[in-house]
C-alpha cells in the first residue's frame, strides 16, 4: 500500500534534517509522521492535533502502514537517539536514527508540549497568522536548537515579518506546487536573523537564494498579487486602507524590481 502523502508535505518532509524526535503539530492524516519514519528522517514523532477525530484517523494510518505506537516516550524528553544540532542533509558520521514510533497527543498549538521535548517542528497546512500564534504562544523556542519547518497556506508574508521582528532566521525556501496552489516551505531557526523590508516579506532572500525552477512563477504571481492589492487601496475611501497604502506600495517596487533567476 502506497502512502498518499501531498507533494506539499514531500517538500516539508525533504528539509526535515536527520534527527531523533520531530513534532508535527496540526498532524491531520499523519503521513507526514509516517514517511519520515518510514524512511529514518527520525526515530520518534509526536503527532499533535486540536481535535479528536484527526488524531484518532493519524494513529489508524499509523497501524495500517507499520508504524508502532510509542507510548514509552514522554513529552519531558527526546527520543535517546535524537541527533542536536543537525542540519539540513546527512551529517558525517552520523548513524541511521533508530525507530522507536508515534506519540499522539491532543494538544492545542504547543500547550501541551515540555520545552526541549522535540528536535524539530513541523508546522504544516494552516495559515501564516496561526504559525505565529503558535510560535508566540511558545517563547521557550527561542533559546532552544529546535529547528522549524513552516509551510503556511496564507499570510506568508505576515509569516516572514513575525519572523523577522524576532530576530528568527529563515535559513532555507522552497517552492512547491500541488495542484492548482503554490506553497513555500520555510526551514527556520531562532537567532541570527534580521527584520525584513516590506518586499523581502513577499520574497525571502532566503527564496531568492534557493534558485527554485518554480521562482520566476512565484514572483510573477507576486507582483500581480501586489498590484491588485496596491490598485484597490488606492481606490478605497476607508482611511485604514489608506494608512496601508506605503507599505504595499514600497513591497511592489521592490519586487517588480527582482529579476527571475
Amino acid at each position: 500500500m502506497k502512502l498518499p502523502i501531498s507533494k506539499r508535505l514531500l517538500c516539508c518532509a525533504e528539509l526535515v534534517p536527520p534527527c531523533g524526535t520531530v513534532a508535527d503539530v496540526g498532524t491531520d492524516h499523519g503521513y507526514l509522521g509516517i514517511y519520515l519514519l518510514q524512511n529514518g528522517r527520525c526515530g520518534h514523532v509526536i503527532a499533535a492535533d486540536l481535535r479528536k477525530k484527526p488524531l484518532e484517523s493519524a494513529r489508524a494510518n499509523a497501524m495500517a502502514f507499520g508504524i508502532p505506537e510509542a507510548k514509552a516516550f514522554p513529552l519531558g524528553g527526546r527520543c535517546p537517539s535524537a541527533h542536536t544540532g543537525a542540519d539540513e542533509g546527512e551529517r558525517p558520521g552520523a548513524s541511521e536514527p533508530q525507530t522507536h514510533g508515534m506519540t499522539f497527543v491532543l494538544s492545542d498549538g504547543l500547550h501541551n508540549f515540555e520545552p526541549n521535548s522535540f528536535d524539530v517542528l513541523v508546522l504544516a497546512g494552516m495559515g501564516g497568522d496561526l504559525i505565529a500564534r503558535i510560535l508566540a504562544e511558545a517563547p521557550w523556542l527561542e533559546g532552544g536548537p529546535c529547528r522549524l519547518i513552516l509551510q503556511p497556506q496564507s499570510a506568508a508574508n505576515d509569516l516572514r515579518r513575525w519572523l523577522g521582528e524576532r530576530s528568527w532566521a529563515i535559513d532555507r525556501e522552497r517552492l512547491v506546487r500541488d495542484g492548482r496552489f503554490l506553497y513555500s516551505v520555510m526551514a527556520v531557526r531562532p537567532g541570527q536573523g534580521s527584520a525584513l523590508s516590506p518586499g523581502e516579506q513577499y520574497v525571502s532572500p532566503a527564496l531568492r537564494r534557493e534558485g527554485d525552477p518554480l521562482y520566476a512563477d512565484y514572483l510573477a504571481r507576486t507582483r500581480r498579487a501586489l498590484e491588485l492589492t496596491v490598485s484597490g487601496i488606492t481606490q478605497s475611501a476607508d482611511p485604514a486602507d489608506l494608512a496601508r497604502a506605503a507599505y504595499y506600495r514600497a513591497a511592489l517596487e521592490e519586487v517588480a524590481s527582482l529579476g527571475a533567476l
